[in-house]
C-alpha cells in the first residue's frame, strides 16, 4: 500500500481521492504551520511515497533525506519558491503545484482590496466599532473613486490581466502595465498601454498593483526609490508574493505619506509583519485569503491529490514545475 503524507490539512476532496486510490494517507495535525524539524520527525515514521507540502513548508536537502523513498513533492499552491527545485532534479524527484483556474479569484480579491483602500471601509469599520460614530458628517473619512483613474499592473500575467479586465469593464479605469513579454490580450480588451520601465508606471498609476512570482530579480522589486516616484496619493496592493516589496521601506513611505496608503495579503517576512505596519490607519492587511473560496481550495485539492496519483499510478506528472 502506498503511504501519502500531507503536511496539513487542506480541503477533503483531496484526501478523499487518495484513499479512494487504496492509498494510505496521514494527515498532519495542528492549525499552524509546521516547522522543518517537525516534518522532518513526522516524515522519518513511514516510507511515504509521496508528500503534500503548502507553501509555508520549507522543503530543501533535510527534508528529502528524511523520506529517501518519496517520489513526489505535490505543492497545495501555485507557486513553489517554498521548495529546492534543483535538488529534487538533482535525485530525480518530481515538483508539482496547482495551476488551476483561480486567476479571476485573486483578481477579486485584489479589487476589493483597492475598493476598500479608496473608500475607507477598514478605516470607517474600525471607527464605528470604537464608538466613535456620532451621525453623518460631510467631511468624515472622504475618499476618492477608482472610474477614471489609472491602474498599474506590474506582471501580466493571468491574474494581473484578469484584475485589469474588471477594473477596466466594471469601473472604467485606465490601464498601463509593465512586464517583460507584450500582452496583446490586455491591449485588445483594455486598451492597456505597455510601458518601458517600472519606473515610468509607477509615476503615471494612481493604483498600482503586483503579479509577478518572487525570483532573484523580483526581490525588492518594490523599494525606497519606488515609492519616491509614486504620486503621493498612490495607493500600492500585493497579492503576489511578500518580498517582491521591501516592508521597512513601505512603512516609511506610509508614515510619512509619500504614498496614500497600501493593502497587502502577503507579507516580506509571513506569518511575522514588519514592525510598525499594524499600528498604520493607512494600509489594509488580510491574511493570504486572496484564493480563499471554497471552490478554489477545493479545486486546488483536486488538483494536488491528482498530482500525486498520477506520478505513483504511471510515473509522469499532471503539472510539474521541473
Amino acid at each position: 500500500m502506498k503511504k501519502i503524507y500531507i503536511t496539513r490539512e487542506i480541503p477533503e476532496p483531496a484526501v478523499t481521492m487518495l484513499k479512494d486510490k487504496g492509498y494510505e494517507v496521514t494527515v498532519g495535525s495542528g492549525d499552524r504551520p509546521p516547522t522543518k524539524k517537525e516534518i522532518i520527525k513526522a516524515l522519518r515514521k513511514k516510507p511515504y511515497d509521496a508528500v503534500v507540502t503548502l507553501l509555508t513548508d520549507q522543503i530543501d536537502t533535510d527534508v528529502y533525506d528524511a523520506v529517501p523513498q518519496a517520489k513526489v513533492f505535490a505543492n497545495y499552491a501555485v507557486g513553489y519558491n517554498n521548495i529546492d527545485i534543483q535538488e529534487a532534479s538533482r535525485r530525480h524527484i518530481y515538483v508539482t503545484n496547482t495551476p488551476g483556474n483561480f486567476s479571476y479569484v485573486v483578481g477579486e480579491h485584489t479589487v476589493a482590496l483597492m475598493l476598500s483602500l479608496v473608500s475607507n471601509v477598514t478605516s470607517g469599520d474600525r471607527f464605528v466599532r470604537a464608538g466613535k460614530y456620532r451621525g453623518w458628517n460631510p467631511m468624515l473619512f472622504i475618499g476618492s473613486e477608482i472610474s477614471g483613474k489609472t491602474l498599474g499592473i506590474v506582471g501580466s500575467g493571468s491574474i494581473g490581466t484578469a484584475t485589469a479586465k474588471m477594473a477596466h469593464d466594471g469601473f472604467g479605469m485606465k490601464i498601463v502595465y509593465f512586464d517583460v513579454h507584450k500582452n496583446d490580450m490586455l491591449e485588445e480588451k483594455c486598451g492597456a498601454q505597455k510601458v518601458e520601465s517600472l519606473d515610468d508606471l509607477l509615476k503615471i498609476s494612481d493604483i498600482v498593483s503586483l503579479h509577478v512570482p518572487l525570483l532573484p530579480s523580483t526581490h525588492h522589486l518594490i523599494n525606497a526609490k519606488s515609492f519616491n516616484l509614486m504620486k503621493k496619493t498612490a495607493y500600492l496592493v500585493n497579492t503576489a508574493r511578500g518580498a517582491v516589496i521591501d516592508e521597512k521601506a513601505l512603512v516609511e513611505a506610509l508614515k510619512s505619506g509619500s504614498i496614500a496608503g497600501a493593502a497587502l495579503d502577503v507579507f516580506e517576512f509571513e506569518p511575522k509583519l514588519t514592525r510598525g505596519l499594524t499600528r498604520l490607519q493607512n494600509v489594509i492587511t488580510t491574511p493570504h485569503i486572496a484564493s480563499a473560496t471554497i471552490e478554489a481550495r477545493s479545486e486546488m485539492a483536486k488538483i494536488v491529490a491528482e498530482n500525486v496519483i498520477s506520478v505513483l499510478e504511471t510515473g509522469k506528472a499532471k503539472n510539474p514545475v521541473l
